[in-house]
């Protein structure tokens, strides 16, 4: 185990991200899990609220709305999230494994801002995280507002190699925010609109595999679960693989599926 570090110093978020390599993609913070360490990821979050709180965007110990994928690292830095929303005085709103427009939308709802841990389609071995205003996703000029933060590291929190000392307990989750979600849908559409419909849903590692065939039921679809996978699957619904290509078209013959969705 690495040793901790031992005076409290300060770090421009700019430098971080030139030196750690975890920096601001199409959507969000984005790097190879083992360049995310506990400490990028709680200097991130720190850099974030920071930024939101001086600005004056969110009132002072406000809750944080906190959601994550099904990716083998995103336990471990929604845990670093968490810690850095509480060092900060503000309120951590845990809503488990729901997908990104599920905790952005509770984040409007409510008017607080929230924050998602995932790597969207890319491989296992990176991650990242997706930051959200009160008002929705933050924009270029929201990430050089972040970019330009200098934050302190306590030291005493991580070792050298950039790992929380004393790890902690992610909070039970509140489901409120799928419930939410789930709502959205079920309170505008009618209860039959796809009353008829064979519908296959492509399960693999996709964060909203429980919730989806949930929303499809409820509105009158039959609904065929397919080729759920327990290890991660990075599956890019803009850029569909050939193999998911010839997947679809064999769940359709063979289960009689009107589509198939993902």
């Amino acid at each position: 185990m690495g040793a901790m570090k031992d005076s409290p110093s300060f770090v421009a978020i700019a430098e971080l991200m030139q030196k750690s390599g975890v920096c601001f993609g199409t959507s969000g913070a984005r790097g190879l899990v083992e360049a995310m360490t506990d400490e990028v990821c709680y200097l991130y979050t720190v850099a974030f609220l920071q930024y939101l709180n001086t600005d004056g965007l969110i009132e002072s110990g406000c809750e944080v709305a906190v959601a994550g994928d099904l990716r083998t690292s995103t336990p471990r830095i929604i845990s670093a999230v968490i810690r850095a929303i509480e060092a900060e005085g503000f309120r951590p709103l845990y809503c488990g494994a729901i997908p990104s427009p599920a905790v952005s939308l509770l984040g409007i709802e409510r008017g607080i801002p929230a924050i998602m841990v995932t790597g969207s389609h890319i491989p296992d071995d990176r991650n990242g995280i997706k930051f959200n205003k009160p008002n929705g996703e933050i924009l270029k000029f929201d990430e050089e507002r972040i970019r330009a933060q200098s934050v302190n590291i306590p030291n005493e929190l991580f070792d050298d190699l950039g790992r929380i000392l004393e790890a902690q307990s992610i909070p039970e989750v509140d489901s409120i925010g799928r419930t939410n979600y789930l709502n959205r849908y079920l309170n505008i559409f009618p209860s039959t609109i796809l009353s008829g419909l064979r519908v296959g849903v492509y399960e693999h590692s996709g964060v909203a595999r429980d919730l989806l065939p949930v929303i499809l039921s409820a509105l009158g679809a039959e609904v065929i679960k397919l080729g759920r996978s327990e290890r991660f699957v990075p599956v890019d619904t803009e850029a569909i693989r050939p193999e998911d290509v010839r997947l679809a078209r064999q769940w359709v013959k063979e289960h009689k599926l009107d589509c198939v969705v993902s």
